[in-house]
């Protein structure tokens, strides 16, 4: 099976449009779509009129096309929008909604979890503790999610957050595949400890504890992760062994960049496209 993996393009229109371009050329049989889908625009509640359009067309060619199409929304797409989102994904056949559940194509089983570690950032739709003693950073102001009135503001979001399930509570509720080995796992966070996780102007990695220590738990073939976009400039690195686990960011710039993976013999290739008018 062939996949080509992308992530965060955060409603880049030509970016969208080379996406079905590229799974087409490497004769994909499935495209996956890690998350961070719609824009921000300074305006974020103007995303379901992008799901309504842009989006709702891109999976419309992706249908026609054959090619089976697996996504997620991630922490900058608003969660109001969720509903519209599924229901965008389930008028195609070939599209799923991947976010807390699994999919089966072709005998491999696809696991997808959106929750991200907190971030000091306001928007916190998706925010979670990473684990029980997770250590809050200092926040850049007040946190707020996302309401149908418009953002909601958390006097307290520490004392909130800790009413919620953790990174780790959330990986494990969800549904496991019949066989490891035949898993291929999206999760928009990535893992701590594998240099997959670096941003600029801090030291160490800001990923994820909880999501290092299940992977190395169960050994999926195959893990996908984004959120950190610069991760793999700073760090030279976009791909790692976690015992059997191959676990792959590929990081989301000014090009136009994604991942190809051929499933049977794990050989993948990262590429980046500059844009052209």
């Amino acid at each position: 099976m062939r996949l080509l993996f992308v992530t965060d393009l955060h409603g880049s229109r030509w970016k969208y449009e080379r996406l079905l371009k590229a799974a087409k050329g490497f004769r994909a049989d499935v495209v996956i779509n890690g998350g961070d889908m719609l824009p921000w625009n300074n305006d974020p509640f103007r995303q379901g009129e992008f799901i309504r359009g842009d989006l709702n067309d891109h999976f419309s060619r992706f249908n026609s096309a054959e090619i089976y199409y697996l996504c997620c929304p991630g922490n900058d797409d608003l969660w109001i929008f969720d509903q519209l989102f599924e229901e965008t994904c389930n008028k195609y056949p070939l599209v799923m909604c991947l976010a807390q559940r699994a999919v089966e194509v072709g005998g491999y089983e696809f696991i997808g979890m959106n929750w991200v570690v907190d971030y000091p950032f306001q928007l916190k739709d998706r925010c979670r503790m990473d684990t029980d003693d997770y250590t809050f950073d200092v926040q850049f102001g007040k946190g707020v999610l996302s309401t149908p009135e418009g953002w909601k503001g958390i006097d307290d979001w520490v004392s909130y957050a800790r009413t919620l399930p953790t990174i780790e509570e959330e990986l494990n509720r969800m549904v496991r595949p019949k066989d490891m080995a035949k898993s291929v796992y999206v999760i928009h966070m990535p893992p701590c400890g594998m240099e997959l996780d670096r941003v600029y102007r801090v030291a160490d990695g800001v990923g994820s504890k909880a999501i290092y220590n299940f992977l190395e738990k169960y050994q999926p073939r195959l893990s996908l992760h984004g959120h950190i976009h610069e991760s793999p400039e700073i760090s030279g690195r976009w791909h790692s062994k976690l015992g059997r686990t191959l676990c792959v960011q590929p990081g989301q710039l000014d090009e136009f960049t994604y991942v190809t993976i051929d499933l049977f013999t794990m050989k993948l290739n990262r590429i980046k496209e500059q844009y052209v008018n």
